[in-house]
C-alpha cells in the first residue's frame, strides 16, 4: 500500500518526513522496527541505584526554580513521592517552571544518587495512565516520535491484515513462534516485555532464513552439483613461479594457495573467498592461480574495481610473471579504440592467456577464446549478476572472491555455509604497523606539527573527508571546504581533490599526480579506500572517523601501509558518544584486521560487510552475526531443508517471495 492511499489517513507533510526517512509504503512503514525501547522502572525508589532510569509519581513540593546557563534552561523543583522528598532537575524545558505546588506528576529520569533525579520528561498523567513500554524510533532533526508512531499506528489499523505469513508453517509450529502480524504488533504496541521477546524471535529467524535461503538458491545458479573438467596444470612450473618470487610466501599465503589449486583440480566448480587483512599478499595468491589456470590451457582474468589498481595489478603480474613466457593485457575504458580493439582482438584468439581489466571486462563486446579461471579483487564491490556475466562467457568457469573486510572464520563458515573459505591471517615481514590516533576534535590543528614533519621528510598525506560538500541534515567538514584551507594553510605543497562525482578521467589523472609525487597532499572521500598504493604516503587524517565503520576505517590507513616507512593514521571526532568512542579505540589498540571486523560486528552491526547491497542478499536488520549465532545456524539448516525439498507445497510460497525479491535487486536465481 502506498503511503498516499487513503486508507492510511497521512498528509503530504507526512508523507514527506517519512519519505526522507527511507519509508516508501505501508509494509515500509510496519517494518520500521524501534531502535529501542523506554521501559518505566516503577520499583520502590530504596531499590535504585546510579545511573538507574527510573519512573515515578508523586506530587510537586512548593515552587520551580528556572535558571538559564549559556542559553540553557535549568529548571529544579521537589517531587514528594510515598513520603520522600526527591530533587528534580531538568534541562531545556522552561515551561515546567508552570508547574504548581500540589499537582501531581509522573516524571521519568535518570538517578544520580541521594535522592536526586535528572529528569529526561514529566507528564500529568498518573502512572497508572501511562504506557509501560514506550517504542523509541531512529529519526532526523525536524522529525518526531509521534510522527512516526501515529503513522504506523495508521498502518497497522489500514494494512496489517494484508501481510501475507509466508514463513513454513512447519518451522513456525517447532519453534513455537508467533505469527506474522502478532510479530509486528508486538514490536510496535508491547503490553510487556515478553511480547517484545515474541515478536524478535520471530522476525529475527525469518531474517535469516530469508538470507540463508538467497544464498542457497545463489549457489545452485552457480552451478554446485555440476562436472567440471579437472584443470592439469604443471606443478613443477608453479613451484618455479614461487621460488622466482623476492621475498618467500607466508604460512597463510601458502595455505590459501594449496586451497585453490586443489580447487582447479576438482571436478567441482570452485566459488572459493578469500579473505584477508589489508596488505597480506591476497593478489600474489591470484597471480600464481591465474597462471596454473594458464598451464592448464584455461584463459584467467582478474577484476579489479578502479583503473588505477587494475594498471597496478598489471604491472605486478608482468614482473611475476612476464620471464614465464605469458601473454598479459589489460583492458579498462581509458585506453583508446585502437588499443581496446587491440586487445579484444588478443582475448577473443586466446593470444592472452592472462587478463586485467575493470568492469569493461563484462561488456557484450568481450569475447574470450577460452576463460576458465576469475579472480574478483574487493569482492563485495562486484555484484551477483556481474559475475554470472562472466561465468557464462566462460567455460566451467572457477571463482576466487577477493576481500580486505575480513570475517572471523566461524562466523565466515556459518554464513557462507558450503561456500569454501581461505584466510591468510598474517602480514608479510617486514610491514611496520600503523600508529594510530584518536584526536578528541574534529580540527587540524592538533596534528599540524605531525603533518608538517611528515612532509617535511618528503612523504605524502591523505585527507579523508566523509562528504564532498557542505550538508545541513549531516553537518560535518566536507572536502571541498578542507581542499581551500589546507590549500591556505600549506602554500608550499600541492593539495588535490578526489571524489566520486568526478568522472573516471579526472579521478584518473587526480590519483596519477599523487601517486608521482605531484601533488603531496590529497583530500578525498572513500573513493581511496581501494585502488591507492602510493607507497611515499605515510600520513592519513581522517574527519569525523566517527561516521565510518570500524572495518572501513582499518581499509583506509591501510592505504599509509604499503611499505618499509612507519605509517600515521589520525581519527579526528568531535564526537563525545561514549559508544562512538570505544568503537574509535579498538582501532586504536589493534591492527587485526579480523578482531576489528568481529568488533564492528559487535558494536556496529553487519552493514555491507558481506557485499550484500552488490549481492541482492536480504539484509539484516534486528538479526546480529555476533549475537545470535545460534538462530542464525537454525535457520541456515532449515534453507538447506527447503531446498532439498523444494517441491513440499509448505516451503513453495516461502522460496517464491525470496526468487522474486532477490529478481528485484538484481540477483537471478534458478
Amino acid at each position: 500500500m502506498e503511503l498516499n492511499d487513503r486508507r492510511l489517513g497521512l498528509t503530504p507533510k507526512r508523507i514527506e518526513a517519512l519519505r526522507s526517512l527511507g519509508i516508501s509504503s505501508s509494509e515500509a512503514l510496519l517494518t520500521y522496527y524501534p531502535s529501542r525501547y523506554d521501559i518505566l522502572n516503577c520499583s520502590d525508589p530504596s531499590s535504585w541505584k546510579e545511573k538507574d532510569r527510573v519512573s515515578f509519581e508523586g506530587t510537586v513540593a512548593g515552587r520551580v526554580f528556572t535558571s538559564y546557563f549559556k542559553g540553557r534552561a535549568v529548571s529544579r523543583f521537589q517531587v514528594l513521592s510515598n513520603d520522600m522528598v526527591i530533587a528534580v532537575t531538568i534541562f531545556n524545558r522552561p515551561w515546567a517552571r508552570s508547574l504548581k505546588d500540589g499537582e501531581v506528576i509522573t516524571v521519568t529520569g535518570i538517578y544520580q544518587g541521594k535522592r536526586r533525579v535528572t529528569a529526561i520528561s514529566y507528564t500529568s498523567k498518573s502512572m497508572e495512565e501511562q504506557d509501560r513500554i514506550t517504542p523509541v524510533y531512529s529519526v532526523k532533526a525536524g522529525i518526531q516520535q509521534r510522527t512516526v508512531r501515529d503513522s504506523i499506528r495508521k498502518a497497522m489499523d489500514a494494512a496489517l491484515a494484508e501481510i501475507d505469513d509466508l514463513l513454513p508453517i512447519r518451522f513456525q509450529r517447532a519453534y513455537r513462534l508467533c505469527s506474522k502480524t502478532d510479530a509486528l504488533r508486538f514490536m510496535h504496541e508491547p503490553k510487556s516485555e515478553e511480547d517484545i521477546r515474541q515478536a524478535m524471535r520471530r522476525l529475527k529467524y525469518e531474517e535469516f532464513l530469508q538470507f540463508f535461503t538467497a544464498m542457497e538458491l545463489l549457489k545452485s545458479d552457480h552451478g554446485q552439483g555440476i562436472y567440471k573438467a579437472p584443470k592439469a596444470y604443471d606443478p613443477s612450473r608453479i613451484e618455479a613461479i614461487i621460488q622466482s618470487l623476492s621475498f618467500e610466501l607466508t604460512a597463510g599465503q601458502k595455505d590459501a594457495l594449496n586451497d585453490i589449486l586443489k580447487d582447479l583440480s576438482s571436478t567441482t566448480p570452485m566459488m572459493r573467498l578469500l579473505q584477508g587483512d589489508v596488505g597480506c599478499g591476497k593478489t600474489v595468491v591470484a597471480a600464481i592461480a591465474m597462471a596454473a589456470a594458464a598451464d592448464a590451457g584455461y584463459q584467467a582474468a582478474l577484476l579489479a574495481p578502479t583503473e588505477v589498481l587494475a594498471r597496478q595489478h598489471l604491472e605486478s603480474l608482468r614482473t611475476m610473471l612476464g620471464s614465464f613466457g605469458y601473454t598479459i593485457d589489460v583492458l579498462y575504458s581509458g585506453l583508446s579504440n585502437v588499443e581496446k580493439e587491440d586487445v579484444l582482438h588478443r582475448i577473443a584468439t586466446g593470444e592472452t592467456q592472462l587478463i586485467v581489466g575493470t568492469h569493461s571486462l563484462l561488456q557484450e563486446n568481450v569475447e574470450f577464446a577460452r576463460l576458465g579461471f576469475v579472480a574478483a579483487d574487493e569482492q563485495q564491490r562486484f555484484g551477483v549478476n556481474q559475475r554470472k556475466v562472466l561465468r557464462e562467457k566462460g567455460v566451467q568457469t572457477d571463482f576466487l572472491l577477493m576481500s580486505a573486510t575480513p570475517i572471523p572464520r566461524t562466523l565466515a563458515a556459518s554464513i557462507f555455509g558450503e561456500m569454501n573459505v581461505s584466510a591468510i591471517e598474517t602480514l608479510p615481514s617486514g610491514r611496520k604497523p600503523v600508529t594510530t590516533v584518536l584526536v578528541k576534535e574534529n580540527s587540524f590543528r592538533s596534528v599540524l606539527d605531525d603533518v608538517l614533519d611528515l612532509l617535511s621528510n618528503g612523504h605524502q598525506l591523505y585527507v579523508i573527508t566523509a562528504a564532498i560538500e557542505k550538508q545541513e541534515e549531516t553537518p560535518s567538514r566536507a572536502a571541498e571546504d578542507v581542499v581551500k584551507a589546507l590549500r591556505t594553510l600549506f602554500k608550499n605543497y600541492t593539495v588535490a581533490l578526489l571524489h566520486g562525482r568526478m568522472s573516471s578521467s579526472e579521478k584518473e589523472e587526480v590519483m596519477r599526480q599523487f601517486y608521482d609525487n605531484e601533488a603531496q597532499i590529497l583530500v578525498s572521500t572513500t573513493v581511496v579506500e581501494v585502488g591507492m598504493n602510493v607507497v611515499n604516503a605515510t600520513g592519513m587524517i581522517i574527519y569525523d572517523s566517527e561516521r565510518f565503520g570500524l572495518s572501513q576505517l582499518h581499509q583506509l590507513r591501510g592505504r599509509v601501509q604499503r611499505g618499509s616507512e612507519q605509517g600515521y593514521c589520525w581519527l579526528l571526532t568531535g564526537s563525545k558518544e561514549e559508544t562512538a568512542l570505544e568503537r574509535l579505540n579498538v582501532l586504536v589498540n589493534t591492527t587485526d584486521g579480523f578482531q576489528i571486523a568481529a568488533e564492528d560486528l559487535r558494536l556496529r552491526g553487519p552493514g555491507d560487510i558481506l557485499g550484500t547491497r552488490q549481492s541482492g542478499l536480504p539484509g539484516l536488520v534486528l538479526g546480529s552475526l555476533y549475537d545470535d549465532t545460534a538462530v542464525m545456524n537454525t535457520a541456515r539448516k532449515d534453507a538447506v531443508t527447503m531446498m532439498e525439498d523444494s517441491l513440499n507445497p509448505d516451503f513453495i510460497p516461502f522460496l517464491d517471495a525470496v526468487r522474486e525479491r532477490s529478481a528485484e535487486h538484481g540477483m537471478a536465481v534458478d
